[in-house]
């Protein structure tokens, strides 16, 4: 299952849930996305031609990660980009999820391994601006 989470009728993050399963290759994002999440099954024997990826400029504005819960459960808190609590979401092991736009945070609700990816370099501390949350009652999806 493919989840979109929306802030004012704009997309802020994508969850790919673990149990989600498609034929070929299934793209996620909109095309001016700076990152892009998809999706690919393919049956023994199938080949991807080798290939090089050519030199293309791309501008990229924003930073957007791409987390792969290895292990463990996460809780992940959505803020708008005005730092105000909106909803979370449970994610665990073989959840996807796509940081696109707004604020989140997180907590770890069991011992997790994350893997991450998102555009570099990492520019330390000038890439985030942190803040405190609000207090709020959470709204929690959650795909168990």
């Amino acid at each position: 299952m493919i989840e979109k989470i929306t802030n004012g009728g704009e997309l802020q993050a994508m969850i790919l849930r673990s149990n989600y399963t498609f034929d070929g290759i299934q793209f996620f994002t909109p095309d001016e996305f700076s990152q892009q999440l998809a999706y690919m099954k393919r049956p023994t024997g199938y080949v991807i031609q080798p290939h090089v990826h050519n030199a293309v400029a791309r501008e990229v504005l924003y930073t957007k990660e791409v987390l792969l819960i290895k292990s463990g459960v996460v809780r992940v808190d959505f803020y708008s980009d005005a730092q105000e609590y909106y909803e979370s979401a449970i994610l665990r092991a073989g959840d996807v999820i796509l940081l696109a736009f707004g604020g989140h945070g997180f907590e770890i609700i069991e011992e997790a391994e994350i893997i991450e990816v998102k555009q570099g370099p990492y520019a330390g501390e000038s890439d985030k601006t942190r803040f405190v949350p609000s207090v709020r009652e959470l709204k929690i999806k959650d795909a168990e």
